[in-house]
């Protein structure tokens, strides 16, 4: 297995981590004797960063994560979870979910704790709350290791929270070779990795897109590319190939998954690919935006619609489901919109289109989304893409 320096500190880290949130199941509930089977194979291989959070498989994340690492698993892994901001009102509360989280883990150190899903909004919150100055004296007292925190947000509101605190060790980023401009994004790896931040990367694969026999149009890039990879192998290479990247976490939900990425990162390396290899999976990356029906920039110059059409959102969600070939997935988030933001409220008063840098037919394209995204007839939504 492929180490890596964690930022500025001497400690080494595997290339690959172990991602917890999308553990085996059976019956609903985590299926914990493949588990444990595959985290401790997962070790046995080398891989000793293990990644959870306190509401992964509804809190059973954190307690087989626990039973895995007895038999002296805990000796040669780093463990890492995360404080759920949204529950914490008071600095007791930290107390007592953190200390919930080292029962359920079975551990008195966590290596690596985590700020749960920053973003502007919660990174205020944990300023008033306390949250730095807590996670200070707890790794005083040899309860934490190294303090960082997760992320959803821009790029510049990645930026505020990395300067914005003095006292971070790492930072976990959803990154991958489709969102370079997305969220953190290159910028914002590249932004902690110079201020010494070890960088974790989550959604290698984009939650499985990746992973996937892809569209046509991407299909023939990687037919064209050598050597012969699965997509999965080059979106996995692509990020290991940076040098700002630390580990990358997949979470794993069958044995044959984890023998994969196993094989991909014991073949990693920095400036392990050529020019070439960059070449096709930039390549990919635009067959990929090329299958995207609606030319939307994600400007927002079209808000707010006096209707309250939520229209980059259903427009991103279109887009998506179109490139990815995965229309119920489309058709799920579009449904978790509320009824009000979706785009039958549309009463075509032309605002959005006379102010659309793009030059998109608006109107016309929330019709089709509407059609697609929310039919009565899910074989309707084909003929009408």
């Amino acid at each position: 297995m492929q180490t890596r320096p964690f930022g500025k500190h001497g400690d080494r880290v595997s290339a690959l981590g172990f991602g917890c949130m999308r553990l085996p199941v059976r019956d609903g509930a985590v299926d914990e004797p493949e588990a444990v089977r595959m985290i401790r194979h997962a070790v046995d291989r080398g891989v000793n960063y293990l990644d959870t959070a306190w509401m992964y498989h509804r809190g059973e994340s954190e307690t087989v994560v626990g039973r895995a690492l007895r038999d002296g698993y805990r000796e040669k892994t780093w463990v890492a979870t995360k404080m759920p901001l949204g529950q914490v009102e008071s600095r007791a509360d930290l107390d007592r979910i953190f200390d919930r989280q080292r029962e359920k883990l079975q551990v008195e150190r966590i290596d690596g704790y985590l700020l749960h899903g920053l973003n502007r909004q919660s990174w205020a919150k944990a300023l008033d709350r306390g949250a730095p100055a807590w996670a200070e004296d707890r790794k005083a007292r040899g309860h934490i290791g190294y303090f960082g925190f997760s992320f959803h947000d821009d790029a510049d509101a990645f930026v505020e929270i990395v300067d914005g605190y003095d006292g971070w060790d790492f930072c976990q980023i959803q990154y991958n070779y489709m969102d370079v401009e997305n969220q953190a994004g290159v910028r914002g790896l590249r932004h902690a990795a110079g201020k010494g931040l070890a960088v974790i990367v989550m959604e290698p694969l984009l939650g499985g897109k990746l992973a996937r026999t892809p569209p046509p149009a991407v299909q023939r890039v990687w037919a064209e590319c050598r050597p012969s990879r699965t997509p999965a192998d080059w979106a996995l290479q692509w990020l290991w190939d940076q040098p700002e990247v630390t580990v990358v976490l997949s979470g794993m939900s069958t044995y044959e998954q984890l023998e994969q990425n196993l094989k991909s990162a014991e073949a990693s390396g920095v400036g392990r690919l050529s020019e070439a290899e960059r070449a096709c999976v930039a390549r990919a990356r635009a067959a990929f935006r090329g299958l995207s029906p609606v030319p939307c920039t994600g400007c927002g110059y079209c808000t707010p619609c006096p209707q309250g059409v939520d229209i980059p959102r259903i427009f991103e969600i279109l887009n998506t489901a179109r490139m990815y070939n995965a229309p119920a997935e489309g058709r799920r988030r579009y449904a978790r919109l509320s009824e009000s933001s979706r785009a039958d409220q549309c009463v075509e008063c032309g605002k959005c289109e006379n102010l659309c840098p793009q030059g998109i037919a608006v109107m016309e394209w929330l019709k089709r989304a509407h059609a697609e995204l929310s039919p009565d007839d899910p074989e309707q939504a084909g003929r009408n893409a």
